[in-house]
């Protein structure tokens, strides 16, 4: 094979690394971006913060007649005073602070043999449910066996307080190192079945409610009921047949609805009283407020980060020195500067959108979830005269604060189902009817998605039943036979 030199012609889309970094910066939320920017200060010396907060940021903007779009700083004013009254300007030098200054009623020092509070222990992982029960089996006169058999129990429970494993399959595990039986495995069981919460360790919702039932006081008003009602007649109660349960139980129907509210009483998910998780906080990007009939849209500043470039540094660069060190701190300026223009071009963007949103889904703000109306990313792409996939970047994972609450941008965005009138309707708006629909309903006769399908064909909103079923379950309302009450 002959090897030869060829030119060729040809044309390729290349992205600058100013704007690879300006779009990854785009799709970043608030906490991402502010430690992407802390390890950019911890890494170039020419950018610095400002904690004056004056940064040439994006001018104030009008977004139409009825949406003025304004730029602050901060979203809260900060005031510190040093209250100081009484206190003398100097102490004479052989002084003891106690001689001028009662500490007695604010402090008291420990003893020698009494343990600070650890300080670390307060920002430490919630407790679980298996923490919580461990706990109580370390305080129960367990013999070593036992104990055993009880931690593997108790590793078995899942959040929601239920043994997901029998105790024939934990038998068999354990067997062979200790020299056990399943009745003692069960005897076991039984014990940790009584700690805290009740109802915890149960092996199926039954046994559930019929262990807290059995902690209740008996001479409660249908106390007995309720303990037939469980034990005896379950499945009619999960099926909610309640004329077959009266006449089984031989109750009138005021009756069995006092049996039936005394069950509920109960909790079917025992373990969600210890194992919750931790609060997961967020900060909006965007705040959404009506001032004078006029919505207006502010920046969040305290999440906006504020960059200036270090003017010590900058002065140092001498333009004709080709050393090492100042092309190292030209190159780092130079970065210095792009980051910069790309935090205020994501700003610039960001508000963009959120004028945007906010101009098509004003009936939403005023009016609720009813009146959203179809949105989708080539709309918002088309008024601001970016591409979708810019949109889409800037509207993941950032929130908006609205007098309705707290929501992602990505929640203004829904599918569009027409109407009769040749309209569209969102499909946020359709699952705002179909709760509000269900919500009403008679608890005796729950309205079916054959049902709910023609009152929305009434108001001139055309859905077929299996889409008022996927709404439904995207909703978490049960199925019309689960919805069925007594009362």
């Amino acid at each position: 094979m002959k090897q030869s030199l060829q030119l060729r012609l040809g044309q390729h889309l290349t992205m600058t690394p100013q704007l690879q970094q300006a779009i990854r910066l785009l799709q970043l939320s608030t906490m991402e971006l502010q430690t992407e920017i802390q390890q950019a200060l911890e890494s170039n010396p020419m950018l610095e913060a400002n904690e004056d907060g004056e940064q040439d940021g994006i001018d104030e903007q009008t977004g139409g007649e009825t949406s003025e779009v304004v730029e602050r700083d901060s979203e809260r004013e900060t005031s510190v005073e040093m209250q100081s009254e009484g206190m003398p300007e100097d102490l004479p030098m052989d002084s003891n602070w106690e001689d001028t200054y009662d500490i007695s009623s604010n402090y008291s020092s420990p003893s020698s043999g009494e343990a600070l509070p650890d300080i670390e222990s307060r920002n430490s992982e919630e407790e679980t449910l298996q923490d919580h029960l461990v706990w109580q089996a370390q305080l129960t006169p367990f013999s070593e066996t036992d104990f055993a058999i009880a931690t593997s129990i108790i590793d078995s429970i899942d959040d929601d307080g239920y043994l997901k494993t029998s105790i024939e399959d934990i038998f068999e595990q354990m067997k062979d190192e200790y020299e056990i039986e399943l009745d003692e495995v069960e005897a076991v069981l039984h014990r940790v079945q009584a700690f805290d919460p009740v109802g915890v360790g149960a092996r199926d919702l039954q046994e559930c409610l019929t262990i807290q039932l059995r902690q209740l006081d008996a001479t409660i008003p249908w106390y007995k009921e309720a303990r037939r009602l469980i034990e005896d007649h379950f499945a009619l109660l999960a099926g909610r047949d309640y004329n077959q349960l009266m006449r089984r139980m031989k109750l009138t129907d005021e009756q069995l609805q006092e049996v039936v509210r005394l069950v509920h009483t109960l909790t079917p998910r025992p373990g969600s009283l210890v194992a919750s998780g931790q609060a997961e906080y967020i900060v909006p990007d965007v705040f959404v407020r009506k001032t004078n009939g006029v919505w207006q849209i502010y920046l969040n500043g305290d999440a906006i980060p504020k960059l200036n470039i270090n003017s010590f540094y900058a002065g140092m660069i001498q333009r004709a020195d080709k050393s090492a060190d100042n092309t190292y701190m030209q190159g780092q300026l130079q970065e210095a500067r792009w980051l910069i223009k790309s935090l205020n071009s994501r700003n610039e963007t960001l508000l963009k959108v959120a004028t945007c949103i906010v101009e098509r889904q004003k009936d939403f703000l005023e009016q609720g979830e009813e009146a959203m109306k179809a949105l989708v990313l080539h709309d918002v792409a088309e008024e601001v005269g970016m591409h979708e996939s810019t949109i889409s970047r800037i509207t993941n994972k950032k929130y908006m604060h609205t007098p309705r609450g707290i929501f992602e941008l990505k929640y203004f965005f829904s599918s569009h189902v027409s109407t009769a009138n040749g309209g569209e309707c969102s499909s946020t708006a359709i699952r705002a009817l179909i709760k509000k629909l269900v919500a009403a309903e008679d608890a005796r006769k729950p309205l079916s998605d054959s049902k709910i399908a023609k009152i929305l064909a009434d108001q001139g909103i055309n859905v077929a039943r299996r889409t008022v079923a996927k709404y439904r379950d995207a909703l978490a309302i049960p199925p019309s036979n689960e919805r069925k009450r007594i009362a």
